[in-house]
């Protein structure tokens, strides 16, 4: 198969799109078989919540390692907790027995949350992009960047601090994460020039043949451009193939449904050079998968799933909003890797909710919100918003100038000012956002739709890094305080919901979730296992083997991750409006046998 975005390959190529499109898969395939073409490879993951080493069956890390059986192949899964680490190291070392151990405690305290993390890896990113050692020993270099939403904050954040240092500023709100950026400078504007070369870099946008995953790219395709990003192919992954349908009615449905949303795909793509890649029977998972993966012609690797779609008893959605309606009113949260249908589970709680006469707040931390589409009406008992980034932080500039600024004089002000322009900023606006949210589950139903999993462990750092700051501020003067974190530890006031699909990378990615806010003292109360084929009775060949290779990951987590869950099938229909998602929430029968 000749692929368009593979052809005259620059050295710079960027995975994006929407959360479980498969970037991963269509950035791993590309990088073998540009290796086994006979380039100089190396495969980077930017994602917070990586999986390349599932996906090749090796352990990778953040380090440069050779993939096995794969000459000329190299990878690195960029770790933003270990740079975060080793940033913090290289700025405390330093001072650590020279000055007080109070002085150093606060230094390391300001360096404990989100915004560290993200320039730690930022300054890791832009090393790849503008490292000469590197450009001399590969041809080429693949990233396989985070969700949308986060990969657009990653890209625009040399600009971003490049205008910041220009200025020189730089005090309250990022004066330990900044300590060590400004010896960079001239890397920064190295990586603005990179990203921005079209000789050197091309930007492969992936989506599904589904109208929200094309609608996102219409705002992707805007926001990168504006940061000069303009040499952008589209990648259309897991398209069913018509012949593959026969006469199976949810088939032919999501045939029918895949070429409506593609003959209604936004002008604004409608000029890229595009290549579409079918919907393949077998997991993307090992070698063999992903050379067969681009090759229309190539044996289907070996499935040694067990074929027998014996009854699965799993309960529906709605068994589990019958015990929250319970409580009264709390805090909903609904978590996973992208892509899993976080959105559309956490609308249909709402209105679930809702429909039993509960007040209830239906809002979204994720970047690429649409929990308001998704929703598509407006509901009785039901309000609903989004967190919005940009806006948050503005309101927060505001109110600390009208505060602290109010009796400055002009220069003072026009200095607070500058460094309310840092780009860390936004993680304080965002986490007191964050806070008033979770503050209004003591009255009603607050159903959070949260970003992608890296994303939102990145904000409850910030959670953790306030509540850590109140304990040794209020706990030595004896005083009652209750943090955002004790509320999220608080199984009586807040239930985190896992969402994941019965496939090998989200489960995964949903256990390391599990195991992450474990640490943090927050145990998910329940999992749902979102469009699942084995549980939408499929007769169609091709959706029969999806479907088989589904049942020992759903016995997996029914048997040993969750404490209790839920199924929803694969509908025909997509869950958009009232009607369909209580279909979400009250279709949940098993498979029988064909």
């Amino acid at each position: 198969m000749g692929l368009q975005f593979l052809e005259g390959a620059p050295v710079h190529l960027f995975f994006t799109g929407k959360g479980g499109v498969g970037k991963t898969s269509v950035a791993c395939a590309s990088a073998v078989q540009l290796a086994d073409a006979g380039k100089r490879v190396l495969l980077v993951s930017t994602d917070p919540a990586s999986n390349l080493g599932q996906v090749f069956g090796q352990a990778i890390g953040n380090r440069v390692t050779p993939i096995a059986d794969v000459a000329r192949l190299d990878a690195i899964e960029l770790d933003p907790q270990q740079a975060a680490q080793q940033y913090r190291d290289r700025i405390v070392g330093p001072v650590r027995g020279v000055l007080p151990d109070d002085v150093v405690r606060s230094v390391e305290e300001q360096l404990s949350g989100a915004c560290t993390t993200e320039i730690a890896a930022f300054d890791e990113f832009t090393r790849l992009l503008t490292d000469a050692a590197l450009m001399r020993q590969y041809d080429h270099i693949l990233f396989d960047t985070a969700p949308t939403g986060h990969t657009i904050r990653l890209l625009q954040l040399p600009s971003a601090w490049s205008d910041f240092l220009e200025t020189g500023k730089g005090d309250a709100s990022c004066l330990g994460p900044l300590a060590g950026l400004d010896q960079h400078r001239s890397q920064y504007a190295a990586a603005v020039q990179a990203l921005t070369d079209t000789a050197r870099t091309r930007l492969v946008l992936v989506a599904r043949a589904q109208k929200s995953s094309l609608q996102e790219l219409v705002h992707t395709c805007a926001e990168l451009q504006a940061v000069g990003m303009g040499h952008q192919y589209l990648v259309l992954n897991g398209v069913f193939p018509q012949e593959a349908a026969a006469q199976d009615p949810l088939a032919l449905a999501i045939v029918a449904r895949e070429q409506q949303a593609l003959a209604a795909m936004p002008e604004v793509l409608r000029p890229l050079r595009c290549d579409r890649l079918a919907l393949r029977p077998f997991n993307l998972l090992g070698l063999a998968a992903l050379r067969a993966f681009f090759d229309d012609a190539a044996p289907a690797p070996v499935s040694h799933a067990a074929h027998d779609l014996a009854a699965l008893h799993g309960p529906d959605l709605d068994s589990l909003v019958e015990q929250i309606a319970a409580d009264g009113h709390g805090l909903i949260m609904v978590m996973g890797k992208g892509g899993v249908g976080k959105t559309t589970v956490a609308a249909a709680i709402a209105l679930a909710l809702a429909e039993r006469g509960h007040a209830v707040h239906l809002t979204t931390s994720d970047p690429a919100a649409h929990v308001a589409a998704t929703l598509n009406a407006e509901v009785a008992n039901v309000q609903v918003s989004r967190i919005d980034p940009q806006a948050a932080t503005e309101r927060y500039r505001e109110a600390v100038m009208n505060s602290k600024g109010r009796d400055l004089d002009e220069s003072g002000r026009a200095m607070l000012a500058e460094d309310l322009r840092s780009p860390c900023t936004e993680e304080i606006a965002v986490f007191q956002a964050f806070s008033r949210v979770i503050r209004e589950a003591g009255q009603r139903f607050v159903v959070m739709d949260t970003a992608p999993t890296g994303h939102t462990l990145l904000l409850l750092d910030a959670t953790g890094a306030y509540h850590r700051d109140v304990v040794r501020q209020m706990g030595e003067r004896g005083l009652h305080f209750r943090t955002p974190l004790m509320q999220l530890q608080d199984p009586q006031q807040t239930k985190v919901l896992i969402t994941t699909l019965p496939e090998s990378t989200p489960v995964l990615e949903a256990a390391q979730l599990q195991a992450d806010l474990g640490r943090a003292g927050i145990h998910p109360w329940a999992w749902v296992v979102n469009n699942s084929v084995a549980f939408a009775n499929p007769q169609a060949p091709l959706l029969a083997q999806r479907a088989a290779n589904e049942l020992p990951l759903i016995r997996r987590v029914a048997e040993e991750l969750a404490p209790r869950w839920a199924a929803i099938p694969l509908l025909a229909e997509e869950p958009v409006g009232p009607a369909a998602l209580r279909l979400v929430c009250r279709h949940g029968k098993g498979p029988q046998r064909g």
